[in-house]
């Protein structure tokens, strides 16, 4: 027999006993340690056996009657996407991007999860059909991309304000930023879709649906390292529209954010078609472009407003529907930090009126040219849903979760009634009673 060679190379349970044997003499151990694995699992006698069995029987018993509660706390956390109903005054939603789709029916006084048992987690978009408020879709992939991004699975509908939902597909597209819904015919459908964030993909771009979601039609596309940004319809013409696309990357440690993906389009036969207006007079489009933030008035379609991250970028204003455009704005309280930002809201009533979402809410009175700070009850500003009959009445998203204003912002309803803080790390200490610790 050959004499056992320490083997200290391989790594091993018991590192005094890691050594190499001839195939043989390995074929004869194994056959040795299985019969004593046998004669162990047969030794056992039948009473070992059957209190085995019962402590086994006893535990499912024990956790069955186990049932989770809500420990608190009732704080917000970060949420990217709201909107509120068109005929029910007090009736608001918001996508938490890690609790799942909320509603309120008291102005923002209480919420209550309505996705929970069919889906939950990062939400980037919430939308109400105009015409049927019953009828809602939810866009799964927070909107959010930071460093800590997470993921969804596609597009979801209820048809009975929440109660039930159905999954309708393009799970592969990661994170849904924006979602348009017909305002006469719920089953007309257009997604604004960012794709895959570490690299390359093709499920991205603009889609439309005709049939309610059950089929998918992409229509427009710019690569498959760019996404869409954005996406806003000409109010109450479902027929014009306007997008932005982002060449973006982001990796565990790191962003690269702009290429040549990233554009401004603009579409006027429903979607279908789309021209890219990068070129147009007064444009930045010869500089690397970013991420792109689109808004029309509802008031006065020809006024367009585009956020636009690049060297020469900054608040863009277009009085001729995007044939020509004007840096109005480089105030850097509205650009800073692009990537996380870059979203841009008019009032329904006024073009004049401005609203732009960074670190804090920006509002301008006089065309995007100057600003004023609105004061929140939190930071980081992610969307904004306004009445489109009430420019007072408005909801807003942040990094504390969701707020509601019937006073154009002088007031807000609290973020302490939303137990969707997100907790990267939760313990508990050997106090008595025994303390609760997140991060």
């Amino acid at each position: 027999m050959t004499k056992p060679l320490l083997n200290k190379s391989i790594p091993s349970k018991f590192p005094l006993y890691s050594v190499s044997f001839p195939s043989k003499t390995k074929f004869c151990y194994m056959k040795v340690l299985f019969c004593l694995l046998c004669m162990a699992f047969y030794s056992v006698s039948p009473a070992q056996k059957k209190q085995n069995s019962e402590a086994i029987n006893s535990d499912s018993i024990l956790l069955s009657k186990t049932k989770y509660r809500l420990v608190g706390p009732f704080r917000g956390g970060r949420s990217a996407a709201v909107c509120g109903d068109y005929r029910q005054k007090n009736t608001f939603y918001f996508g938490a991007t890690g609790g799942g789709v909320w509603k309120t029916i008291d102005g923002g006084s209480n919420w209550k999860n309505i996705s929970d048992k069919y889906f939950g987690s990062s939400i980037g978009a919430v939308t109400i059909a105009p015409s049927d408020p019953t009828i809602l879709y939810v866009g799964q992939g927070e909107n959010t991309i930071r460093g800590n991004v997470s993921e969804g699975f596609g597009i979801w509908r209820t048809d009975d304000g929440g109660r039930s939902w159905r999954n309708l597909g393009l799970k592969d597209t990661r994170h849904i930023v924006r979602i348009i819904v017909h305002p006469k015919n719920p089953d007309i459908v257009w997604v604004a879709a960012l794709g895959h964030l570490f690299g390359n993909n093709e499920e991205r771009g603009i889609y439309k649906t005709t049939d309610g979601g059950k089929t998918w039609r992409r229509v427009l596309y710019s690569d498959a390292g760019s996404g869409a940004a954005d996406l806003v319809m000409e109010p109450g013409n479902p027929q014009v529209f306007y997008a932005g696309t982002w060449t973006v990357k982001r990796t565990p440690y790191s962003l690269e954010s702009g290429g040549s993906g990233s554009a401004l389009w603009k579409s006027v036969d429903g979607g279908e078609t789309w021209t890219k207006l990068n070129d147009k007079k007064g444009f930045p489009g010869k500089t690397t472009l970013g991420i792109i933030g689109v808004a029309v008035a509802p008031s006065n379609p020809e006024r367009v407003y585009a956020i636009v991250e690049s060297e020469k970028g900054g608040l863009l204003r277009s009085d001729d529907a995007g044939e020509t455009w004007t840096n109005v704005s480089t105030d850097q309280n509205i650009r800073q930090r692009a990537w996380y930002y870059s979203k841009i809201f008019v009032d329904p009533k006024n073009a004049e009126i401005v609203y732009a979402l960074n670190v804090q809410l920006w509002k301008s009175t006089d065309g995007g040219k100057t600003w004023k700070n609105i004061n929140t009850p939190h930071g980081d500003h992610h969307d904004l849903w306004i009445d489109p009959e009430d420019g007072y009445r408005m909801i807003v998203a942040d990094d504390g979760g969701a707020q509601v204003s019937f006073d154009g912002g002088n007031n807000w309803s609290t973020y302490q009634n939303q137990p969707t803080a997100q907790f990267y790390r939760v313990s508990t200490d050997n106090h008595f009673p025994y303390r609760i610790l997140g991060a």
